[in-house]
């Protein structure tokens, strides 16, 4: 009988190890070793008939890429998909990663979608209900062994597979979704987009931590890592990428999901301040989803605490954050936070990360403080330092433009926040 071995494999960085330690020694994080087998033979081959190209020999043409039609969706991948590419989607459940790749399916035509999650008739049933026209050729099923030999022989335009974690190779003496079985799949999967210059859409599942399940190999092994972002109780999507080998990772889709699938939106500002009322605590301002401005309503709620502590709560905002600026105001202005609640809410589903909404936290908390209203349709960014001053951003002029477009205008700028509170708030 085989021998085989027992190796322990870091789900962050896909390091191994002989042995099963509570840190990860490569990486530094705790708790990811896990227990993997694998066969004790050889099986390492000679090669003894390697050929170089040079670079000046090698041709590219314009038709290497090929467009889906979707507009948002080819903005995130450059201007299209790539031959012979091994893209990775990743979101978490019911987000909609299956609703946007059969209508990738509809626009490309000649796919074979392997479902290994759901059957051939669920996978209909959400076909019937997108009214999806082209033929899909279905594979069910979570056996790969063989898929080399048949898209070698079939040459589809595009092979999806759903998903990585319940797919898997008999060879390997593993559940599918495990560490081994997970990382000889995507091996397996890579090679096969490479050989035949076919190109692989994988979907893949997302842990409570918002990262792709799985180790981390396997962002590695492929070209692009796409994640579906968005509240399940909203209608708003939004696809990033985090990782592209053939264009820029500073570009976002916005999708609408309805009934009928994924929808583009094509002005996202509009989407998310539908509802906009004017209130004390709330402040419009721009956020930049890859190089888009968009406006957002951001939300503050200032209350008297009622506890020696007081509370900050955060939605769509980094706490961190929230506290920084906290202590700017109360350090720098004469306004004393520390016995009021603060709680901050970005609407949309939204997560703002950047640090041009800096000013629109701070007028969002003093408007909520003094239970008055920002100016009508004004539109606030900017910067605030540790000192407190003021500074502008990236993409000003752009921000602006989209303020105006949507008729919001942006107020003149102040050098620092005592300045800005005495003349938006009095």
């Amino acid at each position: 009988m085989q021998k085989t071995k027992i190796l322990y494999v870091c789900d962050s960085c896909g390091n191994e190890f002989p042995s099963w330690s509570g840190l990860c020694s490569a990486c530094g994080n705790w708790n990811t070793l896990k227990e993997i087998r694998v066969s004790g033979k050889n099986t390492a081959q000679k090669n003894d008939n390697i050929k170089t190209l040079r670079l000046s020999d090698v041709l590219i043409t314009e038709s290497i890429r090929r467009k889906t039609e979707i507009s948002e969706f080819d903005r995130v991948l450059g201007g299209g998909i790539v031959g012979g590419s091994v893209i990775l989607l990743g979101g978490e459940p019911g987000i909609g990663k299956s609703t946007l790749l059969l209508q990738v399916c509809d626009k490309i035509g000649d796919v074979v979608y392997l479902s290994a999650e759901e059957s051939a008739s669920q996978v209909k049933m959400r076909a019937d209900r997108l009214k999806i026209k082209s033929e899909i050729e279905i594979v069910a099923g979570g056996i790969v062994d063989g898929l080399d030999k048949f898209v070698e022989k079939r040459k589809p335009s595009l092979l999806i597979i759903d998903s990585i974690q319940t797919i898997f190779l008999t060879s390997i003496e593993s559940l599918p979704g495990s560490v081994s079985q997970v990382k000889e799949c995507g091996i397996y999967l890579q090679q096969i987009a490479k050989k035949t210059n076919t190109p692989i859409i994988i979907v893949g599942h997302v842990t409570k931590d918002g990262v792709i399940a799985g180790p981390r190999l396997i962002e590695h092994l492929v070209d692009v890592v796409l994640y579906l972002e968005g509240d399940r109780f909203r209608d708003a999507r939004i696809l990033r990428g985090v990782k592209n080998r053939f264009g820029s990772t500073n570009e976002a889709g916005i999708f609408q999901m309805l009934g009928e699938g994924m929808v583009e939106v094509t002005n996202p500002s509009e989407l998310f301040l539908n509802e906009k009322t004017e209130a004390p605590g709330s402040i419009i301002t721009v956020m930049l989803e890859g190089k888009r401005p968009i406006l957002v309503e951001l939300q503050a709620l200032v209350a008297p605490t009622h506890f020696g502590y007081p509370k900050r709560t955060c939605s769509g905002y980094d706490l961190n954050k929230l506290n920084l600026m906290a202590a700017v105001l109360s350090r720098k202005t004469s306004i004393n936070l520390s016995n009021y609640d603060i709680y901050v809410n970005v609407i949309g589903g939204l997560k703002i990360t950047e640090p041009a909404a800096d000013l629109a936290l701070c007028a969002a908390i003093i408007s909520s403080l003094k239970n008055k209203p920002a100016p009508q349709n004004a539109c606030i960014f900017g910067e605030v330092g540790l000192s407190g001053e003021i500074r502008k951003v990236i993409r000003q002029n752009e921000r602006e433009k989209e303020a105006e477009k949507l008729g919001y205008k942006t107020l003149p700028f102040c050098k620092d926040i005592n300045t800005f509170i005495s003349k938006v708030f009095g």
